[in-house]
């Protein structure tokens, strides 16, 4: 279902000043100006309707104050600046415009989020397969859920003044759960301030994002931000992860913690998972021992809601593979093929150790990847080490080199193969669709060839062009032809 994004809520500047607070958050330097109603807040000059607050946020590469008089002459009645600005409306001047821009989305709409049980999910990798699971068991339960994701908005997590938009619009249609992914990119930049979280789940913490972050222990304390009283009433922690052990030791909200050892009779092969929490049965239709981990911060979640277990092991029977997540490609052909978003070390590693036991005892593991571009770099060469150390043959592709060179991308994850490792790479093929198909035709019954790196994703971007481009559909074409 798609939410109507219709703006709600209508409130005078110095009112909505007030109700989101921000002279006691510290943030309000002045307003200059008269009073006028605001209907809407908007980020976007492009998408500024009628009485609008228009937030003047910068960025990296354009300063939203130099789109001011664009969203005036759409109609704008009020502006939030970090600088008074020469035109005749209403001015909040703050000293952060992205922190006050959330906190007035969400008072406009007298804070969504309170009305609703909203989950926010973070970690490295599982992000999407924990929500997936969780929405699942909370529709088991009853509760009409709406999921925000990788896989339902072109950033995982949207904007605050989408975000709000989002969660209103849901609430006036009968939404009473919303199970969402928060990045690291999300916490750093605000986007889901105002949002208040009935429980926040911390998956794992591995290598990624360093081009943004810079180091990891920046990275790990922009995922601790979703565990605290501003945020979250509940933390829902992985405690078989170094990271989520550390949360453990500092977060000061209530913690639930999960781990391996809270099951028992733990059955597992690369499609299904199985095992027992105080005697309850738990199946699902996911496999690896990965997934084990994803669906345990879904089942742990739900127990924290007070959902009964029975509800739970329902739900979890239910959920179906997610695109994209150690997908099963089936066109008759005689090996396996699997299409996995794995684009970090970690969940390469992963990925091909759960993808091994798919294997018959004289079959091969081929892995087709590559890296993206403009991302973080230090990722390469170990992800170039990880494939070698733990598949058979290697075909290095491109993924989405952007605006960097895809033969330099390969190059580098190359120089991450150990020498002993060296004779697994059988090629560079930078045309990702003839690297797919090179892995098939060399591929016999047994084999399993893993395809990863992009996932769910329906483009590939190289340079300033995007291609449609899907692995899974890219994949059956080619087993189609073969047949």
């Amino acid at each position: 279902m798609s939410a109507s994004l219709a703006p709600t809520g209508r409130m005078a500047v110095r009112q909505l000043v007030e109700t989101a607070q921000l002279a006691t958050r510290g943030l309000l330097i002045e307003i200059v100006g008269d009073d006028s109603l605001v209907t809407d807040v908007a980020h976007d000059s492009r998408e500024v309707s009628s009485g609008a607050l228009f937030c003047c946020v910068g960025g990296a590469h354009e300063d939203g104050h130099d789109f001011a008089q664009m969203a005036i002459d759409a109609g704008a009645s009020a502006l939030l600046v970090e600088r008074t600005l020469p035109f005749d409306v209403p001015q909040i001047v703050v000293r952060d415009v992205r922190l006050a821009m959330g906190l007035l989305a969400a008072a406009l709409r007298q804070f969504p989020s309170t009305r609703l049980h909203v989950v926010g999910i973070t970690g490295t990798n599982g992000k999407t397969t924990t929500a997936h699971l969780l929405a699942e068991i909370l529709r088991s339960h009853g509760w009409k859920t709406e999921v925000i994701g990788t896989l339902t908005s072109t950033r995982t997590t949207p904007e605050s003044t989408d975000l709000q938009r989002m969660l209103s619009a849901w609430e006036r249609e009968g939404v009473e759960a919303v199970v969402m992914e928060v990045t690291s990119h999300a916490l750093e930049l605000h986007r889901v301030v105002g949002t208040t979280f009935e429980a926040a789940v911390f998956t794992n913490l591995s290598q990624d994002h360093l081009d943004f972050h810079l180091t990891m222990e920046r990275y790990f304390a922009a995922k601790a931000k979703l565990f605290t009283k501003e945020y979250s009433a509940c933390g829902i922690i992985n405690r078989d992860d170094v990271h989520g052990q550390l949360l453990l030791d500092t977060m000061t909200i209530d913690a639930e913690s999960f781990g391996m050892s809270d099951i028992s009779q733990v059955r597992m092969d690369a499609r299904h998972i199985e095992y027992e929490i105080e005697g309850v049965q738990m199946r699902a239709q996911l496999g690896g021992q990965f997934n084990v981990m994803n669906s345990l911060a879904a089942v742990a979640t739900a127990r924290a809601l007070e959902i009964p277990l029975a509800k739970i092991a329902e739900g979890l029977s239910r959920a179906t593979a997610v695109p994209g997540r150690f997908e099963s490609i089936d066109a008759g052909q005689l090996f396996d093929v699997i299409v996995d978003y794995a684009h970090t070390p970690d969940a390469l590693e992963r990925v091909l150790d759960t993808a091994r036991s798919l294997m018959s005892e004289s079959g091969k593991l081929v892995v087709v990847f590559g890296c993206g571009g403009d991302r973080d770099a230090e990722k390469r060469g170990p992800m170039g080490e990880i494939a070698a150390a733990k598949s058979d043959v290697v075909i290095i592709t491109s993924d989405n080199p952007r605006s960097e060179s895809g033969a330099a991308i390969a190059a580098q994850i190359n120089a991450g193969v150990a020498a002993s490792d060296s004779h697994k790479v059988l090629c560079t093929e930078l045309d990702r669709r003839a690297a797919i198909g090179k892995a098939f035709s060399i591929a016999h019954r047994g084999d399993v060839v893993v395809i990863a790196g992009k996932g769910h994703e329906n483009t590939q971007t190289i340079g300033t062009e995007i291609f449609p481009f899907n692995d899974a559909q890219v994949a059956r074409e080619l087993l189609g032809a073969q047949s």
